[in-house]
């Protein structure tokens, strides 16, 4: 009886077989197929949004043999190049459109067509593909030729503070999928030493410090110095010999500001506001290539600071050969009485040393050697008036510039934070627009204000010593040595006028201020470069110059992404990663 019972959720026992043919229904099918469809579409979509962007954490690549090394370089290097290709043609393409309607209609499709596919975004391709492949190759083929000895070996430099302070503390919670076996950890763990306090505090995810573990198990630290620098040599050949300089010089200072990072933070030493310290002197060689030596500048940028300076570009020309030669064109001079809202009085002055400058051999007069105030400001005739109204106009030029560069990155690539408190991120961009702004205007103000100054001193003790009067002022200027009066008009003191500008930066947001100063730092080393070279301090590199610079600049940078990439700034970080992947 008791084999009769049937729980309610137990089948109904049947004694024969049903007369009906069981089937699913066609709607279930339906959902089921779809789900399946749906899948594979999302895996799809994910294998292919690996092409263009890739995931953070992505764990580093093992090969085993050169077969291997080769064709992971391959993939990287051809997924590199299209990668770049894409990014140049599309800039390009953004570029032209923002002033296709003054093109004439005839030209208009050889612009885009060479836009898309010009010599431009294929020498950029063939750069950045051929270093990703070459670097790719090298940097896993050295593993193999020429292994890592036994970790145990290894306790010198290459233990650096992130490694100290967060392996040792995340072992316990390493991912499964790490490609390493407990007793590889254990050996990494015994061979750092403890320290004490970490002086950097590295952000790396668990990934990351997963990748780091790789490349203390597989590499030693010279092997990414060498790959770096003999693919960013054959790399920069690609390019055009007119870009290669600039792409050369960031390199090189990238390199230069990651090596400092892990030096300082091995050694345990920091500069305080070194930032400020190597802006200030960038500027200083800047303002003075600017003003005594233009040709050690790049055109483009002498005509970007002679924008932002809002002075006229005749009183800087004046203001050069007055300097050095202690001369100026008469013709020159003229020009600035054309200017639209001159002074009177800056009128009468100017016609004044036009006409002086234009008298017979004998009677010629140029007068002080220095730029006129009144060539410098023609429309204001206070030099103290005229900071303000410059600070207003360099503010408003830069106002727009600086509100693009704060807020669109914000709408990119923050945009759930922006959604989720859209008034404190609005108001923390439109802060970082106005310090921006006013960073670039107070520099103006600045050096401008020192430029007034020291003329209108140099002004006054000449005419001091020249006087009959028994005034304490007039006592102390004779007594003051001709060398100290002359400083104030010589070259030099250009130099010491954008050192003190320099220190505007600190108007500047602090996470900004390494960025501008790795920004200015190409410049002022290639003028510095050029001019000792001029004098024969240096010497020339010759035709391969700008390869040499490139290796040892991406040597350097390679270098430390794969050993330290918590001492590269972020931006730099980001996109090597993009780019180069774990390995």
């Amino acid at each position: 009886m008791a084999s009769s019972l049937r729980t309610p959720d137990s089948p109904p026992h049947l004694g024969r077989a049903p007369s009906y043919i069981h089937f699913t229904p066609r709607r279930a099918m339906a959902s089921f197929e779809n789900l399946v469809a749906l899948a594979n579409y999302e895996e799809h979509l994910r294998e292919a949004r690996k092409v263009v962007w890739r995931d953070r954490g992505e764990k580093p690549v093992e090969v085993l043999d050169l077969g291997e090394c080769l064709e992971h370089a391959c993939r990287g290097g051809l997924r590199a190049g299209t990668l770049a290709f894409a990014i140049r043609s599309g800039v390009n393409f953004i570029l032209l459109l923002t002033r296709i309607k003054r093109i004439p209609k005839r030209f208009r499709l050889s612009l885009i067509r060479h836009a898309l596919f010009g010599e431009d975004s294929m020498r950029f391709a063939a750069m950045l593909g051929s270093f990703v492949g070459l670097y790719k190759f090298l940097l896993n083929a050295l593993p193999i030729l020429l292994p890592q000895p036994n970790p145990d070996q290894v306790t010198h430099a290459r233990t650096r503070s992130l490694f100290r302070a967060s392996i040792t503390g995340s072992l316990e919670d390493t991912p499964k999928e790490s490609p390493f076996e407990d007793e590889a950890l254990e050996e990494i763990e015994r061979a750092m030493p403890q320290r004490k306090k970490a002086a950097r505090h590295a952000r790396l995810s668990m990934n990351a410090q997963a990748h780091q573990l790789w490349v203390r198990k597989r590499t030693r630290w010279w092997y990414s110095a060498f790959a770096g620098t003999v693919a960013g040599a054959i790399a920069i050949m690609f390019e055009k010999r007119s870009r290669r300089v600039g792409i050369a010089q960031q390199m090189f200072v990238r390199g230069l500001q990651g090596s400092f990072n892990a030096m300082s933070d091995k050694h345990g030493f920091k500069i305080p506001h070194g930032d400020v310290i190597v802006f200030t002197l960038c500027c200083g060689q800047i303002m003075y290539a600017f003003l005594m030596r233009p040709d050690t500048l790049p055109p483009s940028y002498n005509r970007w600071i002679q924008v932002a300076s809002k002075v006229p570009a005749e009183a800087v020309k004046v203001n050069m050969t007055l300097v050095r030669e202690g001369t100026f064109d008469p013709d020159v001079m003229e020009n600035v009485l054309k200017h639209p809202s001159i002074t009177p009085a800056n009128f009468a002055y100017i016609a004044e040393r036009v006409s002086k400058a234009r008298m017979p051999e004998g009677l010629r007069s140029y007068g002080p050697h220095y730029g006129p105030c009144a060539a410098v400001h023609p429309e204001l005739d206070s030099c103290m008036v005229v900071q303000v109204a410059h600070f207003w106009e360099v503010f408003r030029w830069m106002l727009p510039i600086y509100g693009a560069l704060h807020f669109i990155p914000m709408m990119l690539f923050r945009r759930q934070t922006f959604l989720k408190r859209p008034k404190d991120m609005l108001l923390r961009a439109a802060l970082g627009t106005a310090r921006s702004s006013a960073f670039l205007g107070v520099f103006v103000c600045i050096f401008q204000g020192y430029f007034c100054a020291k003329h209108n001193v140099y002004d006054k003790l000449v005419a001091l010593r020249a006087s009959n009067a028994r005034s304490l002022l007039a006592a102390l200027a004779k007594r003051l040595p001709p060398w100290v009066t002359q400083l104030l008009i010589s070259k030099f003191s250009f130099f010491v006028g954008g050192l003190l500008s320099g220190l505007s930066l600190f108007v500047e947001e602090k996470r900004r201020r390494e960025e501008l100063a790795m920004y200015v730092l190409p410049k002022g080393l290639e003028s510095a470069w050029v001019m000792a070279r001029g004098k024969g301090w240096v010497f020339g590199m010759g035709p391969y110059g700008e390869a040499l610079l490139t290796a040892i600049g991406m040597g350097m940078v390679m270098s430390t992404y794969q050993n330290d990439p918590q001492h590269l700034s972020g931006l730099v970080r980001r996109i090597l990663y993009q780019f180069v992947g774990p390995n």
